[in-house]
């Protein structure tokens, strides 16, 4: 099972907002270069996640986004519930009758294993993944197709 590109993308969008966030508001256009994500997609996020307050916006010249809150109380389960992609295991999507009206033989495992990655995910806040990567003093990241996250020795993002 893989997350979704919507999910993947608004969790590396947030940590990048988080990266740049104290140097004042942060354009789609400077996330969109930095990550390699097309500045349309990052719009439909950025309606998703502001919806959710994950965000906040300051119109005009200057303008960008900001965290909607501090990082630390931004998980990263917040994140992918905010644009709508969270994944159950279950065939049924949580569901019981997932077998001609009735409970499928490993509904339980599913069920329990769903709970436990969404635990996991709420248990990880921005701030966090930040410190666990040593992000701050790398510098810019940029995340590839094949979701490997790239950096220079200078801290300066690299082409694969």
């Amino acid at each position: 099972m893989r997350l979704s590109t919507k999910g993947r993308y608004a969790v590396t969008a947030m940590l990048d907002l988080t990266l740049q966030g104290g140097e004042g508001p942060v354009t789609l256009a400077e996330i969109s270069e930095t990550q390699g994500i097309s500045l349309s997609y990052l719009e439909q996020l950025f309606a998703c996640l502001r919806g959710k307050h994950l965000v906040r916006g300051v119109r005009g010249p200057g303008g960008g986004y900001y965290l909607g809150r501090p990082a630390e109380e931004i998980s990263i389960a917040d994140i992918i519930c905010a644009v709508d992609e969270w994944v159950e295991f279950t065939r049924c999507g949580g569901k019981r009758d997932c077998k001609d009206g009735k409970r499928c033989l490993t509904h339980n495992l599913w069920d329990e294993l769903s709970s436990e990655i969404f635990n996991f995910l709420s248990s990880i806040n921005l701030a966090e993944l930040v410190e666990r990567g040593g992000l701050k003093e790398e510098g810019c990241i940029r995340e590839k197709e094949n979701s490997e996250l790239l950096v220079s020795e200078s801290g300066k993002t690299r082409a694969a």
